[in-house]
């Protein structure tokens, strides 16, 4: 056996990862349950205007670091650092679907309760306020919905000399679901509220 056919096999068993996976912006998150006296609530932030995207409503969580060595981790980590709780208060359920974006971002996300909710105490640095959205809600109304449109743009540079048919060539057009669930003046959205989508549709199905 020569030496390509050894490299060819040394792959035998390997495990698939996302193409590409090392070029993306790679983050966690905690798609957090508390119990309260009315049911199962799902937990919010609201980002400050100390952070990316100040304003928005988003779950716990953030960018991975070499250290954490496993998305879940990265999550819990973030949660933690964020409403100041301790690994133990968390009891993560699930690993839930990964996303990719077609902006170069990568999302694990995870289910987990919150075992005591009174210990939260948000860093006001990085989160306004905490909202407290009923479970059933979610499963009671339906988002609105809409598509956002991903078109190919050419750099002046691209080589479409190389492309049959060129800048002619039938490149398909990309639709992006987006969802806005609205609760209480604030507007869930984004890859937040993809997340959250996917989740739903998990429960209604079982």
């Amino acid at each position: 056996m020569d030496i390509l056919e050894e490299k060819v096999r040394a792959l035998q068993g390997r495990k698939a990862k996302i193409l590409d996976h090392d070029r993306h912006f790679k983050t966690a998150v905690i798609l957090p349950l508390i119990h309260t006296e009315s049911g199962i609530n799902i937990l919010f932030e609201k980002r400050s205007q100390n952070v990316h995207q100040p304003g928005e409503i988003c779950f716990p969580g953030g960018r991975s670091e070499p250290s954490d060595r496993l998305g879940r981790n990265t999550a819990v980590r973030e949660c933690c650092e964020e409403l100041d709780l301790q690994p133990g208060d968390l009891e993560v359920i699930a690993d839930l679907d990964i996303m990719v974006s077609p902006f170069n971002v990568l999302i694990m996300p995870f289910l987990a309760f919150i075992k005591n909710p009174a210990a939260i105490k948000p860093n006001a640095d990085e989160v306004e306020k905490i909202l407290s959205v009923p479970l059933q809600f979610f499963l009671d109304h339906e988002p609105l919905e809409q598509n956002l449109l991903i078109k190919v743009e050419f750099p002046e540079d691209f080589p479409l000399h190389l492309i049959p048919n060129g800048e002619k060539y039938p490149f398909r057009q990309g639709l992006l679901p987006q969802y806005f669930y609205e609760w209480d003046g604030e507007v869930i959205w984004g890859l937040t509220a993809r997340i959250l989508h996917h989740f739903i549709g998990m429960i209604k199905n079982k």
